[in-house]
């Protein structure tokens, strides 16, 4: 119990929603998973119907995606994650597509507006404020515009700043919970990934503004820049492989335009010591997915330099991060919003950077994406594509020029498949010489 504060059940909390509400949750390893299964209970007793639930990407359970509960939840993510990809794809759940930077706006604007937004919170502190802690993302816009806000207050989400601060009085109904923060742990990186780190690590320069994500391939490159100076970050989310670089002070973010001293991300997930280490630190900002994701924002950054993966590449530059053929395996996610930014960045650089094969051996370079495969990065925005084989620098290139570069760092085991392909493509002017 809190001073001041009256704190009710899971159960009791989740009576508020009604038949035909939208409810927003809140992302990642803030996702509040007591909220969640009180409201499951109602829906399996009959008490509701046709409640749209919408997310980013959440970690743990997701039973209302489940067949079971056809008719009377619909999830509409705004990502699609582990835990609701077999539903989606089998079509009990639904996924909306949209730039990262557009979520909040879809909430803003109405396009999807919220009626209860379930989140977590830290703490109350002595001024009247908790904290949303590691995921602010759209989260703050649902809690700005929605009906009802019911949070979760967990000692074990940290007390973040910048727009992750939110006033009590914002806050509708309370619940308690002591459940530790879902984590995930660094991945240990391949040979391959080892690679393409260390040509990655090349193209960023002193004085750079890093943006890229979770899983062993970020951590890999992160762990070749310990001779690098003067490094910031801003970024949509971040995990372990930061934490080194910020204690050496090789990530100062010193050289940064906005934010100076600050890093800047709108979610995070990786292990506690992640969560420790935002708790309380005015040198971290989780800031508005609206601020994080801005390509204005993001262009503005000096030499800011975005590494982000893909599912594969065909060979004038398009790039598929999204969906493998017609089934949807993650979303739009971010890459787009910080590929245009740092293509627009004075001396920045947009990176692509992927295996050149799947666990199976397929090439990831291929002639034409798979039917169904959708385009998240056009061929025109694409700068940089880098596998364990080298560097494609493909601005400024025409399509036989690309589709050469394209070639040379595909698996050598498929390069004559795809010289053959570009020939067919190309016609009888393009001939392809390794390099």
């Amino acid at each position: 119990m809190y001073q001041g504060i009256k704190t009710v059940s899971f159960a009791e909390a989740v009576k508020v929603v009604k038949s035909g509400d939208r409810i927003h949750l809140s992302s990642v390893a803030s996702t509040p998973q007591g909220l969640i299964f009180a409201l499951c209970d109602r829906g399996r007793n009959g008490e509701l119907k046709d409640v749209k639930i919408q997310h980013l990407h959440t970690e743990g359970p997701a039973p209302y995606s489940a067949p079971e509960f056809e008719g009377v939840f619909q999830l509409e993510s705004l990502f699609v994650g582990a835990n609701v990809r077999k539903d989606t794809q089998a079509g009990y759940a639904d996924y909306i597509p949209v730039n990262l930077s557009e979520t909040q706006k879809l909430i803003r604007c109405g396009a999807t507006p919220v009626d209860v937004a379930m989140i977590q919170v830290c703490p109350p502190d002595k001024h009247g404020f908790v904290s949303l802690g590691t995921s602010v993302d759209a989260t703050l816009a649902a809690v700005q515009n929605a009906k009802t806000v019911i949070a979760v207050i967990n000692p074990n989400v940290p007390r973040a700043f910048g727009d992750a601060l939110i006033r009590v009085s914002d806050i509708d109904i309370f619940c308690e919970d002591d459940t530790p923060l879902i984590e995930a742990h660094p991945a240990v990186a391949s040979e391959s990934d080892e690679k393409i780190a260390s040509f990655c690590a090349e193209l960023i320069e002193d004085g750079a503004t890093l943006q890229m994500g979770i899983g062993a391939l970020p951590n890999a490159v992160l762990s070749k820049l310990t001779n690098h100076k003067n490094l910031g970050v801003h970024t949509e989310m971040f995990a372990d492989g930061v934490l080194p670089l910020y204690y050496s002070g090789v990530i100062n973010n010193m050289n940064k335009k906005f934010d100076k001293g600050k890093m800047v991300s709108t979610f995070l997930m990786g292990s506690k010591a992640v969560y420790d280490f935002i708790d309380d630190n005015p040198g971290v900002y989780m800031m508005d997915v609206g601020y994080t994701n801005d390509p204005f924002i993001v262009a503005q950054q000096p030499k800011m330099t975005a590494i982000n993966s893909a599912v594969s590449v065909d060979l004038t530059g398009q790039v598929n991060s999204d969906s493998i053929g017609m089934k949807f395996y993650s979303g739009c996610g971010g890459q787009l919003d910080f590929i245009r930014g740092a293509g627009a960045s004075q001396g920045g650089r947009a990176i692509i950077a992927l295996s050149s094969v799947t666990a199976k051996g397929v090439s990831k370079i291929c002639p034409i994406l798979a039917p169904g495969a959708g385009v998240v990065t056009p061929r025109h925005d694409v700068h940089y594509v880098v596998t364990e084989n080298g560097v494609a620098d493909l601005y400024g290139k025409t399509l036989q020029k690309r589709a050469k570069a394209l070639i040379n760092i595909a698996h050598p085991d498929h390069q004559e498949e795809l010289d053959k392909a570009a020939f067919e493509r190309f016609g009888p002017h393009f001939h392809y010489v390794s390099k």
